[in-house]
């Protein structure tokens, strides 16, 4: 319909294009939010809109989906401190002192507690609620991944480890993301790391992957890996592969919005094992055990379709979604992601 293309990388995009004027429309049920080249191209299509449909004009983007959106000479901002403050007043936690991380440094769980258990129900509402404040803030993806891991049984010590995390949210309810522009070469750069046997009961690893496009974060994941790693380096692989697959979408999807293909994301991993072996079949010996579908990375590293780069330990910006950091790490980190103080 009025000559739109629907995304096959991501079925709620809309796309259309009038000559070098492009036109890019997302939709969620009945809310649009519309953006292109021109303003004229925008109007035009407003116009066809309302011949078809009722419909409401809200002007620039201010509020969506819980979002506050603000848009100015310092970029586009994002943050959700109104829905903050609903989750705290919801856990009773209003008024809490805040603290400064959203985790105690190297604290461990496990679902074998012996402690008194606790409203399940609650928890997971309130599980469901952080999950959704991660949108604008990728500084507290490890900490919601990892006490999302005792919904089904969850016990006193995992609601005290939730209270510590929501001190952090009343610590850091005006904190978000800003979003300038200035990189015409849609450049995206990536960060792949992992920890090793961090869970306690199953010995799985945690991976952590996040992408940056100009600078600025579009794409973040803290994720228990689905096999037990045998060493660093196949933990790291794994979260290579992981990475590979967002990178590849992002690109697509990237190209998508823009009409035209940008250059392979770039990887940055701080294991030379992982790299080499995603580089390099000779050390099949040392691998054979790990599943096929991980070799994915070597694949896209062959095509050319990703970029592998090694970046040092201390400047691997993945780590913060890969483990509980102490303070200092932990807000160094935080500032580099982008996640900044907007009020």
């Amino acid at each position: 319909m009025l000559g739109f293309a629907r995304s096959e990388c991501e079925h709620g995009l809309y796309t259309r294009s009038d000559g070098e004027k492009r036109l890019v429309v997302g939709i969620y049920v009945d809310d649009l939010i519309i953006t292109g080249g021109s303003t004229e191209v925008i109007n035009t299509f407003k116009t066809e809109m309302k011949t078809l449909f009722r419909m409401s004009d809200l002007g620039v983007l201010s509020y969506y989906l819980g979002i506050e959106v603000r848009q100015g000479r310092r970029g586009i901002e994002l943050l959700q401190a109104a829905y903050a403050k609903k989750i705290l007043e919801k856990a009773g936690m209003g008024t809490c002192n805040p603290c400064v991380t959203p985790m105690e440094a190297r604290l461990k769980l496990s679902k074998q507690s012996t402690s008194p258990a606790v409203d399940a129900t609650e928890y997971r509402s309130l599980i469901g609620s952080l999950r959704y404040l991660m949108n604008t803030r990728p500084d507290m993806a490890f900490a919601v991944g990892y006490l999302s891991r005792f919904m089904e049984n969850p016990r006193q010590e995992h609601l005290a480890a939730m209270k510590h995390l929501l001190r952090y949210v009343a610590g850091t309810i005006d904190y978000g993301l800003v979003y300038t522009s200035g990189d015409t070469e849609f450049n995206l750069v990536g960060y792949s790391d992992s920890d090793m046997a961090g869970d306690v009961d199953d010995r799985k690893s945690t991976s952590g992957i996040i992408y940056f496009l100009g600078g600025n974060p579009v794409a973040w994941q803290s994720q228990k890996q689905r096999v037990v790693a045998l060493s660093s380096c196949e933990a790291e692989y794994i979260a290579g592969a992981a990475a590979a697959c967002q990178g590849v979408w992002l690109r697509r999807l990237l190209q998508d919005v823009v009409g035209v293909s940008g250059p392979p994301p770039q990887l940055k991993m701080d294991n030379q094992s992982a790299i080499a072996l995603s580089k390099n079949p000779v050390l099949h010996d040392r691998s054979k055990h790990i599943d096929t579908k991980f070799h994915f990375l070597r694949e896209c590293v062959d095509s050319g379709a990703v970029c592998l780069a090694f970046v040092s330990t201390q400047a691997q910006l993945a780590d913060i979604m890969t483990k509980a950091l102490g303070r200092s790490k932990f807000q160094e980190l935080r500032e580099l992601i982008g996640v900044t103080k907007l009020k």
